[in-house]
């Protein structure tokens, strides 16, 4: 596959499970909707992927069958990042043997190091590899803020070349925009990506985006051409799909979606999440038949 453009939207796709194990035909069938469905590329083992809960072996696995199913028609971007920089970069050294495009590599977690600690977490994971990395910058789930200065700082790392920003900062977002040049950055928080395109953003990483990929890059593309009528049209139309699938925590949303639209075989998760409630099953349909997909 040629140099990666990271643009448009990329989809953090789930890891079905059955019966507690890892459900590899639904998960080729998802692989399959998402890349027929317009997604701009995918990334396996993200929050959304329920990494956490991984193993090491699963974690590979679910990457490796990612690649072997996407065969090339999409970029596979490789969630991969942990609390502990020892224990990414083992990681990402049994990822360097897939035939992948680049990594999302997420802030630490837990252990609230200061922002030189995350320059030199960052930095100790690029020199691993040559390929493409993405930031992913999550202070709600990780403790710590990845600061506009650290990414400026970072940017300057050859083979960091972008960032998901879910800071849910504006004003955070505006920054980085404003001071890195040749950096990709991509929306993490899915009701923004409208306006993080108009703010000259490059698209998103979108958990939504598992439901209706093709319509979020439409709206993005929609803001590339100068049409923003169509592009606000698009975010309003797409805005109720958008808040429902955060109504419980991720990805139990994006699960259930697929398991109503015939995707996944099950929405089940691993402990300590849970699988949606009843009420948010409902709301979930009725948001899909609003959009004609049930």
């Amino acid at each position: 596959m040629s140099e990666v453009s990271f643009e448009g939207v990329f989809v953090p796709n789930v890891t079905p499970f059955k019966d507690g194990e890892i459900d590899y035909g639904s998960l080729r069938r998802l692989v399959d909707y998402l890349v027929e469905a317009g997604a701009n590329g995918l990334v396996p083992c993200g929050t959304t992927g329920e990494s956490a809960t991984l193993s090491h072996d699963e974690h590979i696995d679910v990457i490796e069958a990612v690649v072997d199913q996407a065969a090339g028609r999409v970029p596979v971007i490789a969630g991969i990042g942990t609390n502990d920089t020892r224990e990414s970069i083992t990681l990402m050294e049994r990822a360097e043997e897939l035939d992948l495009q680049g990594y999302l590599v997420v802030c630490p977690y837990y252990n609230r190091p200061n922002q030189e600690g995350i320059i030199a977490h960052f930095r100790a994971v690029s020199e691993v590899t040559d390929r493409p990395i993405i930031l992913y910058n999550i202070p709600m789930r990780t403790g710590r803020n990845i600061d506009v200065g650290t990414v400026v700082e970072l940017a300057r790392i050859p083979n960091i070349v972008g960032i998901k920003d879910a800071s849910a900062d504006i004003n955070q977002t505006m920054s980085i925009l404003a001071r890195t040049k040749n950096f990709s950055v991509l929306s993490g928080e899915d009701h923004l990506l409208f306006s993080i395109c108009c703010l000259g953003g490059h698209g998103g990483i979108l958990a939504s985006g598992h439901v209706l990929p093709g319509e979020f890059l439409a709206m993005c593309r929609a803001v590339g051409s100068g049409d923003l009528e169509e592009a606000r049209r698009l975010h309003y139309h797409l805005l109720p799909l958008v808040r429902v699938m955060f109504k419980e925590p991720n990805p139990a949303p994006a699960k259930a979606a697929m398991r109503l639209m015939g995707v996944i075989d099950s929405d089940e998760l691993r402990l300590p999440l849970l699988s949606v409630s009843a009420a948010c099953r409902e709301d979930i349909s009725g948001v899909l038949h609003g959009l004609k997909l049930l």
